[in-house]
């Protein structure tokens, strides 16, 4: 293929600028963009047509009115004036891109006026283009076998791309930005995908009577009643409320959502280092915050009842691997009261049975009504025993994570097997419960 027979033959056809032209070459040469390449193949082809003025006068005059017409050509416009020749009537847009290339340094202030309200590290560009300008580009490669094309999404992408990075000073990033900008740039209209901050640590639960999550008063579906006092909550205070509003406040985000490795109930302390969570904040305009400022409020506003330390961003992988809770290996201290006496060797035997082994557990009738009723293996590293009274032992448990502690202990109605209850024949309950440790996968 000879290439500028070929980008003769695109022009005498159709008006093409010159990033439509060099668009269909750009596998060819590298380092120049599609513009440049456009804008040099009509140099070269002015140069060759007027060198061939005095052998084929009639045919070169004739190409140059071409290359001025379809080309936008000043050169060939001058060549024809210097060659005394009638001035042609120029087309007003490109045929594939109606001009809008042109348009560049407008669109881009768009864009960054759309962005304006938002702090960022990374984005991306996305491109929207109008299907009867796609199909008009589709057609017009195959009218012409160009096989050496680049699409003119992927052009405008890159342009705009260069152009925002350098009016901004921020990185292109392709996996997981900030910030994806939407351009169409025929409507030169803006839509922006903000993608969520997290931010990760642990927290402690140091009182018995705050849930780790927002409850909804099941009466009222959050919306206010008699029974809740208006506040739309079952509990008043929750782990989730402390941590997320101020971060949602700090942010000024849209809403968040609450990520923790597992939970503990109401009544259940969580001590120890803390259990691993994440605050999800959609559409943050603010992203560059300071983490341990941000820790000391949350801390001041729950004091006494719950407190996050180790505060860093994290990643919607890390969200996903906080998920995976039976990964973990947790360690609790339950308090467990007994119908009957019992003895030291029992305690021996409590410790030697439920050490070491794998415990098939039932969903728990308290949570039946929102989990689903399946029987699960759960394995038991330890377990140590020491009598409090008669009838009360301390049980301190190292297991996998996803155990049902009290069922261990009460045995549900025997859907959890073997349980301490059945194992003495003596029916037990737990009077209180905390959680100690959760040791993640990354900790270890």
């Amino acid at each position: 293929m000879d290439i500028c027979e070929k980008a003769f033959e695109l022009l005498s056809k159709y008006p093409l600028c010159d990033h439509c032209l060099g668009r269909q070459f750009a596998a060819l040469g590298y380092s120049v963009e599609n513009n440049v390449r456009g804008f040099s193949l009509k140099v070269v082809l002015t140069m060759q047509t007027n060198d061939l003025v005095k052998e084929k006068f009639d045919e070169s005059i004739s190409k140059l009115q071409i290359l001025a017409a379809h080309g936008f050509s000043k050169i060939a416009q001058e060549t024809l004036k210097h060659l005394k020749q009638p001035s042609v009537s120029l087309v007003e847009e490109c045929f594939l891109c109606n001009g809008t290339f042109g348009k560049i340094e407008e669109l881009t202030k768009i864009a960054i006026s759309a962005v304006s309200d938002y702090e960022f590290s990374t984005f991306l560009v996305g491109i929207e283009l109008p299907v009867s300008i796609e199909e008009r580009e589709d057609e017009f490669k195959a009218v012409f076998g160009v096989d050496t094309a680049e699409s003119m999404k992927h052009e405008f992408g890159r342009l705009f791309g260069k152009a925002i990075a350098i009016r901004t000073g921020k990185e292109a990033e392709y996996l997981i930005p900030d910030i994806v900008i939407v351009l169409n740039p025929f409507l030169g209209k803006v839509k922006l995908q903000i993608n969520p901050l997290f931010v990760g640590g642990r927290y402690r639960k140091l009182v018995r009577t705050i849930s780790q999550s927002k409850w909804f008063c099941s009466n009222c579906r959050g919306r206010g009643c008699e029974n809740c006092g208006g506040t739309g909550k079952l509990y008043p205070e929750s782990v989730e409320g402390f941590a997320s509003q101020r971060l949602l406040e700090v942010t000024e985000g849209a809403d968040s959502f609450f990520h923790a490795s597992g939970r503990e109930d109401v009544d259940v302390r969580m001590l120890g280092t803390g259990r691993p969570f994440i605050v999800e904040i959609s559409k943050p305009k603010k992203r560059f915050i300071d983490l341990k400022a941000l820790g000391e409020a949350i801390n001041v506003s729950a004091v006494g009842k719950v407190e996050v330390s180790e505060l860093y961003f994290a990643t919607k992988n890390k969200v996903r691997r906080l998920k995976k809770g039976e990964g973990a290996v947790k360690e609790y201290r339950l308090l467990a009261e007994f119908e009957n006496d019992v003895t030291d060797d029992e305690l021996c035997l409590i410790e030697e049975k439920l050490s070491g082994i794998t415990i098939k557990q039932q969903t728990p009738l308290r949570v039946l009504h929102r989990r689903a009723d399946l029987i699960r293996e759960r394995y038991i590293y330890k377990v140590k025993a020491k009598m409090v009274t008669f009838k009360t032992v301390l049980l301190e448990i190292r297991c996998q994570g996803g155990l049902y502690v009290k069922e261990l202990v009460s045995g549900d109605e025997c859907r959890t097997i073997p349980n301490v209850s059945s194992l003495l024949e003596n029916r037990a309950r737990t009077l209180k419960l905390d959680v100690l440790n959760v040791i993640m996968d990354d900790d270890n």
